[in-house]
């Protein structure tokens, strides 16, 4: 076993985990019928790898997680009217607005891209960790070869 970074708190030794340390599982998430935030905030724990004991919050010590089913996921409420997202192209006067309902109609898999993104760290952790999620709109998906595990939410 490789030595590890060893730290003393409270008169504990506190073990940190490092990357060579880590093992990834991949995971298959039906979105069918789930609500997006209840969703997002699943997968982003996974990702990030807080349900693991092993977690480090400098190390990327998440799983890799295939959300299928883009498509009919749900939001509660009014929400489906009036949420918006927003882009701006960098160009002058390029700001864009989108409803809720048109990115479902044209863009499924962007809805659940977002939330996540939002819920990861603002960082190059976070930016490796969004790597991690793969997003497809119906349920078929080319991550069979990894033996994705089906994950209940």
């Amino acid at each position: 076993m490789a030595t590890s970074k060893n730290t003393i708190e409270n008169g504990r030794i506190t073990r940190s985990t490092k990357q060579s340390e880590v093992e990834r599982k991949w995971h298959l998430v039906d979105a069918d019928g789930q609500t997006v935030g209840r969703l997002a905030t699943r997968v982003a724990t996974i990702l990030r790898g807080k349900h693991k004991a092993t977690f480090s919050p400098h190390v990327d010590t998440g799983d890799f997680v295939v959300v299928i089913n883009a498509e009919k996921v749900k939001m509660t409420g009014k929400r489906m009217e009036q949420k918006t997202y927003y882009h701006n192209t960098l160009y002058p006067g390029g700001d864009r607005h989108e409803k809720f309902s048109e990115l479902m109609a044209k863009h499924p898999e962007r809805i659940i891209e977002e939330a996540v993104k939002g819920m990861l760290p603002k960082n190059s952790l976070g930016r490796k960790t969004y790597m991690k999620l793969k997003v497809y709109a119906g349920s078929a998906h080319e991550h069979a070869a990894q033996n994705p595990v089906p994950l209940s939410l």
